[in-house]
């Protein structure tokens, strides 16, 4: 979760994209889908392209990835 791998909390990143930061937490549990009105300001508030936080097909875990596991 970048937002915690950057020591950011919900409230800060909630009032930099103009959200509640409730919201923000509903989005990073996967029970929210933001607007892309929304996920565009997240995106840019951490400086990455959007396809890199949110994607249609869940993510692979990151243990996967370094340790190169399959499915």
């Amino acid at each position: 979760m970048v937002r915690a791998e950057r020591k950011v909390s919900r409230q800060s990143l909630a009032e930099a994209v103009g959200a509640h930061y409730q919201t923000i937490g509903y989005i990073e549990r996967g029970q929210y889908n933001p607007s892309l009105d929304l996920a565009l300001k997240i995106a840019k508030f951490f400086a990455l392209p959007v396809e890199a936080l949110f994607s249609l097909e869940p993510f692979r875990p990151l243990t996967d990835q370094v340790y190169g596991r399959n499915e």
